[in-house]
């Protein structure tokens, strides 16, 4: 073992990099890749309720249509179009466009304010229609 680490390489770690749009929606495109399987859960459990009896269903109504459910909800729908929107961004990446570093950093700002806007406008929709 060397007595002195000066002269060997430094491992890149958090405290190197500077934190960018890019990264952050990169880690936020994982998240919600875990959090679609949760509510997929959540659909599935509130589809085996609609097709076992009208008692669960109406539970599972009730649950889904109070505030909490609807905040879950209205968080699902956001991980969708975020996750979408991700996947649409990394598949332009793998074309080989959109690779620069002010236009990557466009793509992940987009993302983010993209899947706010399709959040919006769907709850937008659901609550003035429904």
């Amino acid at each position: 073992m060397s007595e002195s680490t000066a002269t060997r390489p430094v491992s890149p770690h958090l405290g190197i990099y500077r934190f960018t749009p890019t990264m952050a929606m990169s880690i936020v495109h994982r998240i919600t890749g875990i959090a679609l399987y949760f509510g997929m859960v959540l659909i599935a459990w509130w589809l085996v309720a609609l097709a076992t009896s009208r008692s669960w269903f109406e539970t599972a109504n009730w649950l889904l249509g109070s505030w909490f459910g609807l905040i879950v909800l209205i968080g699902f729908s956001w991980t969708v179009y975020h996750h979408m929107l991700g996947g649409i961004r990394h598949f332009i990446w793998d074309t080989g466009a959109g690779l620069g570093k002010q236009t990557s950093t466009l793509l992940s700002s987009l993302t983010l304010v993209g899947s706010l806007l399709l959040t919006a406008i769907t709850w937008l929709v659901y609550f003035l229609w429904f």
